[in-house]
């Protein structure tokens, strides 16, 4: 069966025999008609390459650097919810394959596993902590120390979660959570919510700049902005300090009919051009994706439902093989169009 996954698609076929209704449709499942989850890959299908030739590259060099820190390619694991759902070792075995691969996990906060335990079982493990804040202020300040405590290098800061997306897959299958499917991040002790719905009703639904401005008081961390779009928002994550920029619509699960992510990274690259790192999430499946975000001015990709596939078909091991599959693509790509550097790819190379 394994030489029969030649790509993420192969993976995630065989996920979906793997999976039960209810986790399939919250992990594929967009919002509203999906018409923004299609968009966010098809956009990446538009784009066409213009590879320089004879460049006299043996082996192209896939390291590259995220908030001072060096990885070994240029794909994060986002901040997915809920792993457990997908395989019992759940997040434990994705930041294990993680740091296995040389890159860095971000813990989301309704994860399964303790952000405490996920560090203890994944010493090695280069973890981000991505924070939905609560309506309670002490509550947030808490999660924060607790990041701090357990080692994270950086914050992620979910921005496009003022309310949650009416994802019609969950609420056609009656999705909910089993009391077996704690969120010890989010949650206090005693507390289980048991829809999504009931979760998103104890997020702060009026999330403002000077929320994220009390949390960059709080924390020594870089803090990095996630579901930016606008340029506009990106400038203004520079003018309030943070460090990076993740430019995603949430994997199409939230506002229907966003703006693909891929297409808006441009113009978000050339309004905030060196102020903070800039990072491009949602609808990443192949290597050449990866190459053209960094082309179009991504430091590096985050990497959700794909390493999701893996998780669901061989735990640990089949994130680390969804992680080595890219790898080699990548790899495979930067050759042909003649890229020595996946920390300096030149945006010459997309045909405009």
């Amino acid at each position: 069966m394994a030489a029969e996954r030649l790509s993420v698609y192969d993976w995630q076929r065989e996920a979906a025999t793997v999976l039960e209704e209810g986790p399939l449709g919250y992990l594929e499942g967009g919002a509203g008609d999906e018409r923004g989850l299609r968009e966010t890959m098809a956009a990446f299908a538009r784009i066409r390459f213009l590879p320089r030739m004879l460049a006299g590259i043996a082996e192209p060099d896939l390291a590259t650097t995220v908030i001072g820190t060096r990885i070994s390619l240029p794909v994060i694991v986002a901040p997915v919810g809920h792993q457990r759902l997908f395989h019992p070792d759940g997040e434990v075995a994705v930041a294990k394959a993680a740091a296995a691969a040389g890159t860095v996990m971000c813990v989301s906060t309704m994860a399964n596993t303790s952000v405490e335990e996920i560090a203890i079982e994944a010493p090695a493990a280069d973890l981000w902590y991505q924070i939905y804040p609560r309506t309670d202020r002490g509550h947030r300040r808490e999660l924060l120390q607790r990041a701090e405590d357990s080692g994270c290098t950086a914050i992620v800061l979910t921005v496009d979660v003022q309310s949650l997306g009416r994802r019609e897959r969950d609420l056609r299958n009656g999705f909910r959570l089993a009391p077996t499917m704690p969120m010890p991040n989010l949650h206090r002790d005693g507390e289980h919510p048991g829809t999504l719905a009931d979760i998103a009703s104890a997020l702060e639904p009026a999330l403002s700049w000077d929320d994220l401005d009390e949390l960059r008081s709080w924390t020594p961390l870089p803090l990095l902005v996630k579901g930016i779009l606008d340029p506009r928002d990106a400038v203004l994550a520079a003018d309030h300090g943070c460090a990076g920029v993740i430019v995603s619509n949430h994997g199409g699960r939230q506002l229907e009919g966003t703006v693909a992510p891929i297409d808006a990274l441009p113009r978000i690259a050339e309004a905030v051009g060196d102020r903070l790192e800039l990072y491009l999430d949602s609808g990443v499946r192949r290597g050449v994706d990866v190459l053209a975000a960094l082309a179009l001015g991504a430091r590096a990709v985050l990497l959700g439902r794909p390493a999701m596939y893996g998780l669901a078909v061989d735990g640990e091991a089949g994130v680390a093989a969804v992680l080595d599959l890219l790898r080699t693509e990548l790899r495979n790509s930067m050759h042909l169009a003649g890229v020595a550097s996946a920390a300096d790819v030149p945006g010459e190379i997309i045909w405009r």
